[in-house]
Order: structure tokens, then C-alpha cells, then sequence
């Protein structure tokens, strides 16, 4: 039997406004929440949807955990978003920078085929190109 991945877990200064941040990045909703820790996942996840899916097919959700330290070097682990090919990808970009995320360079040249991004506090993650699956 194969292990399900659970969740990603992020560590943060402000577990609640990264909590949001990413609920809003990703149409996610939250379903936890604690001056310590707090937890998103799919909003089209529900009891219905978790009583239906076999265990280890169930997608992982995003906790929140509160740390003392900044984050001060680049991520050894980050997360690729990609658009649907039914969405303007540029326009997810803004919708996301809007939000308060900016690009980042962390070497990945002028060529490279995705566009990095960082969270409000600097946890990067990339956008790729428009995805049909």
C-alpha cells in the first residue's frame, strides 16, 4: 500500500495571513485555524468527496506552522502552479502579484520555462505554462 501525501507544510511568521494568502492564491478555504497553525485544502473538497475517494488517492492540503526565524535562503522544496489552458496565464501572474507576490530570481535564467514567484514572505513557487492535465 502506498503512503498518501498529506499535506505540504509551510513554516511561517504569520500562519494566518499566509494561511489566507495562499487559500486566496489558490481557491482553497480554510479549515483550521490557531494563533499556531492553520490548515487549507481544495474547496471542492468536502465530507461527501472524502467519504468517496479511496484514501491514498485524496490530495495533500497546505498547514501553516508558526516559526520564530525569517526564511533566509531559497527553498530547497517549492510548489508549481500551472494554469489551465482555458486561463490567461499572464493574467493568473498578476492576479497573483496583485495579491502580494513578486518575482524572484533565484538563477533560473531567461529562458526558463516557468516564472518564479514569491510569497508574501519569500517562499517561492513557480507558475508554469497553461496545462490541459
Amino acid at each position: 500500500m502506498a503512503l498518501r501525501w498529506y499535506s505540504v507544510v509551510v513554516d511561517c511568521l504569520d500562519v494566518r495571513k499566509q494561511a489566507a494568502w495562499w487559500a486566496d492564491a489558490l481557491d482553497w478555504r480554510l479549515v483550521h485555524e490557531t494563533d499556531d497553525e492553520c490548515v487549507i485544502i481544495p474547496s471542492w473538497v468536502d465530507q461527501k468527496v472524502v467519504d468517496e475517494t479511496p484514501w491514498e488517492r485524496t490530495g495533500p492540503g497546505m498547514l501553516f506552522v508558526r516559526v520564530p526565524e525569517v526564511k533566509t535562503v531559497k527553498n530547497r522544496l517549492h510548489v508549481d502552479l500551472a494554469p489551465h489552458t482555458s486561463q490567461d496565464r499572464d493574467a493568473e501572474i498578476a492576479r497573483l502579484e496583485a495579491l502580494g507576490a513578486r518575482r524572484v530570481d533565484i538563477g533560473q535564467g531567461d529562458d526558463a520555462g516557468a516564472t518564479v514567484l514569491a510569497d508574501p514572505e519569500g517562499n517561492e513557487f513557480c507558475v508554469l505554462s497553461s496545462r490541459t492535465s
